[in-house]
């Protein structure tokens, strides 16, 4: 009985979870006519003109190759910096160690605003600049203290043993270290590279050159005019096939698809690194 219960709750658990994963996949593939009717599993026609609205702007691969681009060396570069910052403040023998630990802790709860920050990337000289991506997001406290707790907990005769054999710090730190961390910097490296692939807000407050924009900026324009010429009873395509929330829906498949992609791929470590210091000897 007990068992049966389980399975019950598990199966709606799953049901109210794709069902509205199904609906916007679905939705996305209907017509205006379909659109209007409010159906939930499959629509009475289908058609893939919301897709073609949207893949069919000349600069969408452009814009792809930016999000491409600024997701994987962001995240590199953000899992590397994080990496050797908490590798360092893992050491108990490290000078200021609690300065930089409360300045650390300062930024996760603070922050200066939006208008201080607009005037400090500006000043950097990072406007319409490709870096604008990158640098900003180099750092997240909130990674380094998982990493360094990660760090703390590889034994410490192995460094001894490499320092014995002649290895520097950083010989260790990139031959020993590295390796161990696998879980912690996947775990790391999924989030980071969710947050740059969704990110939109920076693009539209700090890029204006439509050349450096990525995907989701790139997909908001062809959302907004869709927007504008079904406002203006225009509709660019002669049978009247999409509508703006069937755009909308296409887009959420186009951005999301990459992501569910590479999710599997990284899962096994993404678990490992969840239980990070759960499990205490």
């Amino acid at each position: 009985m007990f068992n049966l219960i389980n399975v019950v709750l598990l199966t709606l658990f799953a049901l109210i979870i794709v069902v509205p994963v199904w609906n916007v996949v679905i939705s996305s593939f209907a017509t205006e006519s379909a659109m209007a009717q409010n159906f939930i599993f499959f629509p009475k026609s289908l058609t893939i003109a919301n897709y073609e609205a949207v893949l069919s702007d000349s600069t969408i691969w452009t814009a792809f190759g930016i999000s491409v681009s600024k997701t994987v060396i962001g995240v590199i570069t953000h899992v590397l910096f994080c990496s050797l910052m908490a590798y360092g403040m893992s050491k108990k023998l490290l000078r200021g160690r609690s300065l930089y630990s409360a300045m650390g802790i300062v930024t996760m709860f603070f922050g200066g605003g939006m208008i201080p920050t607009y005037l400090l990337i500006k000043q950097l000289g990072l406007i319409d600049n490709f870096l604008v991506y990158i640098i900003p997001a180099l750092l997240s406290y909130y990674d380094v203290i998982i990493l360094m707790n990660f760090f703390r907990d590889v034994p410490v005769s192995l460094e001894e043993s490499a320092k014995i054999d002649g290895a520097s710090d950083f010989k260790i730190f990139s031959s020993i270290i590295l390796p161990l961390s696998k879980p912690a910097l996947a775990t790391i490296a999924l989030f980071n590279g969710v947050g740059q692939w969704n990110d939109f807000m920076t693009a539209k407050l700090y890029v204006n050159n439509e050349a450096l924009w990525p995907l989701q900026m790139r997909i908001y324009e062809i959302i907004v005019q869709s927007q504008v010429s079904q406002t203006q009873g225009f509709n660019p395509l002669s049978q009247s096939l999409t509508t703006t929330q069937g755009i909308q829906l296409a887009t959420i498949v186009v951005t999301a698809t990459p992501i569910l992609i590479i999710y599997p791929l990284l899962q096994k470590h993404f678990l490992s690194g969840m239980m990070l210091g759960a499990v205490k000897e």
